[in-house]
């Protein structure tokens, strides 16, 4: 589809003289620029700080949606997104899904268990690193039934990324306090005040669990969607170690499947 500049001008002009804006007003027009540059089915906003859980920022789905790509996302699963990781890592930009995912994501048991459920042909984000290590991610999802992106649209969202960061930093900011009211809330038990907001999600996930740190570092990159070849490059180990490390997990733990290993895991975040 081409540029409707009639669209794009309607959608700016709604920040003209304004200083601050609701979650839901910046949602909105963000989902007014888009439209006037692309074709896509949903949008999801959420803000990322260390192993906390995302803040829900904005959304484009019905309720039942909702349950998948926020409810039950919230509860556990982000942990292994590309998205998630990208995030907490502080890249910038817009980001394909694909570009990010591991090697074996697309064969994953989170993809297939719960990715799947999304109906997703292709995601993309809006990564902008706001205060105090935190990322909002704004992103544009497409179904199956639409395709993926083609390389003109990818080009007109990096086009417009600069415009959507200063933006974002502008109205989309001081994000500290709304994570800090939720931990002391309650709502987040996934980060300790004694631990570094940037605590890998393994240790937490496998807590008393009798696994060792390297342990836990390789289940947690299995179930992200890495190979045993992609887990021994990133940590510096031979394929032969982590295969290793794996079967010992495996006993410990007294499973025999990457489905029993992900169970555990989201049983482990409840």
């Amino acid at each position: 589809m081409g540029i409707d500049l009639e669209a794009l001008s309607t959608a700016l002009n709604t920040t003209v003289g304004k200083t601050t804006m609701t979650d839901a007003q910046f949602g909105e027009t963000f989902c007014q620029i888009m439209a006037s540059l692309v074709s896509f089915d949903y949008v999801v906003a959420f803000a990322y700080r260390g192993n906390e859980r995302p803040i829900d920022l904005y959304s484009t789905f019905d309720s039942a949606e909702h349950i998948v790509f926020v409810a039950l996302y919230q509860a556990g699963p982000y942990f292994l997104d590309p998205f998630y990781h990208a995030a907490i890592e502080h890249r910038q930009g817009v980001l394909r899904m694909r570009d990010l995912a591991p090697d074996r994501f697309f064969s994953s048991e989170y993809y297939r268990n719960y990715y799947v459920q999304t109906g997703l042909a292709e995601e993309v984000g809006f990564f902008v690193n706001v205060d105090h290590n935190i990322t909002i991610v704004l992103s544009l999802m497409r179904k199956k039934s639409r395709g993926g992106f083609p390389p003109v649209e990818f080009s007109k969202l990096q086009a417009i990324e600069p415009l959507i960061s200063a933006m974002v930093g502008q109205y989309w900011n001081s994000f500290a306090s709304r994570f800090d009211r939720q931990l002391s809330c309650g709502r987040d038990q996934t980060r300790r005040p004694d631990r570094k907001a940037d605590i890998a999600a393994a240790d937490t996930a496998w807590l008393g669990l009798n696994l060792t740190a390297r342990e836990t570092a390789i289940v947690d990159l299995v179930l992200q969607g890495h190979s045993s070849e992609s887990i021994g490059l990133k940590l510096d180990i031979s394929t032969g170690t982590v295969k290793v490390h794996r079967r010992n997990v495996y006993r410990k733990l007294g499973i025999s499947s990457q489905t029993q290993l992900l169970s555990l895991y989201l049983k482990s975040m409840q």
